[in-house]
């Protein structure tokens, strides 16, 4: 890592995002250092996006979860069938 590295400011993809759907917003928050007059909407919205990757991450480990009970489920019937035919 350069000497100068941590001198560097770090631009995050949420920036980059900012700076993409209007420049002079992210100019007047980032470099001016105004707030937002938003800000009550913004923190609904991070809360709403913080919520929902929640759910996304329980659903998929619940699909995993349920991988796994069919790999069991068919283990077992193979087991029976071969139970089964052994007996006859």
């Amino acid at each position: 890592m350069p000497r100068d590295a941590a001198l560097q400011p770090v631009v995050t993809a949420s920036e980059i995002n900012e700076h993409a759907f209007c420049a002079r917003s992210w100019w007047l928050s980032r470099v001016q250092g105004y707030a937002s007059a938003h800000w009550s909407e913004m923190e609904r919205g991070r809360s709403a996006h913080a919520a929902h990757g929640r759910l996304v991450a329980r659903s998929e480990t619940l699909r995993r979860v349920s991988y796994l009970v069919l790999v069991v489920a068919v283990l077992l019937v193979a087991l029976g069938i071969v139970a089964v035919l052994r007996g006859m």
